[in-house]
């Protein structure tokens, strides 16, 4: 058995070194079994219709993209103006057909859209992807809310693509060190919020206990009541509903507003310090991974930088 060994170690030997570098670069080339297909294994038109409706990097998937804006902005002034009585006994009847239209299109676009991504789930839990479907539910749920219909307003908030389809990669990439800048941030604005709202329990508690001491006020008639106007105070909003009557009230209400607008420095600080550690720079373009759906890659990426599959 050794001496066979040897023979084909000889023989390995002997092979030329080019046709055994080539022959280990092929069996390397090869895919793995149980590994995730690459994006170039999908049918033709699952990987054209990805491009068409996911990047902006295209012709077409301009051209689709700007379409798109004009119908979402179409149906955004279509919901405005069924809430306006003069319009809508006018023309509520083109109106509704109009809006049944949009949102049949929205309906095409939802489905093409789960069809051509590799994960449709992960699409569909995604941030856009909840906004697309929020986008067509008002007008089913209508057929048994009336009314709901005029939530088919959150359409606008589809319109944040326009960042990308224009290709204004100066506005992506601030956009991408907001959202840096906020992600890093949470911990600390967390804390924050926390503090804050322990010293507003505290305020709202106090005001109660010393405008009670006189019995002639009846407006702080509970402390919920005493901690909206405590929320109302620090927040330098100051409706004017409730205010204490009592010298030391007043004294409490002053510290209050003084401690609002100390307050307010707090967050816009620790915001601005994470913007200024998270601006990069970055060059980005809008090219969507059709494996893990997310954006941001370089210009010069030829794979995901979050999942590896190709671009």
């Amino acid at each position: 058995m050794s001496e066979s060994n040897d023979n084909l170690n000889d023989a390995e030997a002997s092979q030329p070194i080019n046709q055994r570098v080539e022959s280990d670069l092929q069996s390397d080339s090869k895919p793995q079994a149980g590994a995730d297909a690459a994006p170039e294994s999908s049918a033709p038109w699952r990987r054209r219709l990805h491009e068409i409706i996911f990047e902006a990097d295209t012709r077409a998937g301009k051209v689709f993209d700007v379409g798109l804006l004009l119908v979402i902005l179409i149906s955004v002034a279509v919901v405005m103006l069924q809430s306006v009585n003069e319009f809508n006994d006018q023309w509520g009847g083109q109106l509704e057909a109009i809006e049944w239209v949009i949102t049949g299109l929205f309906t095409l676009e939802y489905i093409l859209r789960l069809l051509c991504v590799r994960k449709p789930r992960q699409y569909a839990t995604s941030f856009f992807g909840v906004i697309d479907l929020l986008a067509i539910l008002p007008t089913y749920v209508e057929l048994l809310m009336p009314g709901s219909s005029a939530f088919s307003v959150v359409r606008v908030f589809r319109l944040i693509r326009v960042f990308r389809i224009f290709k204004l990669s100066q506005y992506v990439t601030e956009a991408n060190v907001l959202l840096k800048a906020l992600k890093t941030a949470q911990p600390k604005i967390v804390v924050f919020l926390l503090v804050v709202m322990t010293l507003i329990m505290v305020l709202g508690t106090t005001v109660y206990v010393l405008e009670n001491r006189n019995e002639a006020s009846t407006e702080f008639t509970s402390i919920p009541q005493s901690i909206y106007w405590a929320i109302v105070t620090v927040t330098t909003v100051g409706y004017g509903d409730m205010a204490p009557q009592t010298v030391m009230g007043q004294t409490l209400a002053a510290i209050s507003m003084i401690l609002g607008y100390a307050i307010i420095i707090v967050p816009s600080g620790i915001f601005s310090v994470e913007i200024i550690m998270a601006a990069k720079g970055e060059n980005l373009t809008t090219q969507s991974c059709p494996e893990c759906i997310r954006e941001g890659h370089d210009t010069d990426a030829k794979h995901c930088k979050y999942c590896g599959a190709k671009l």
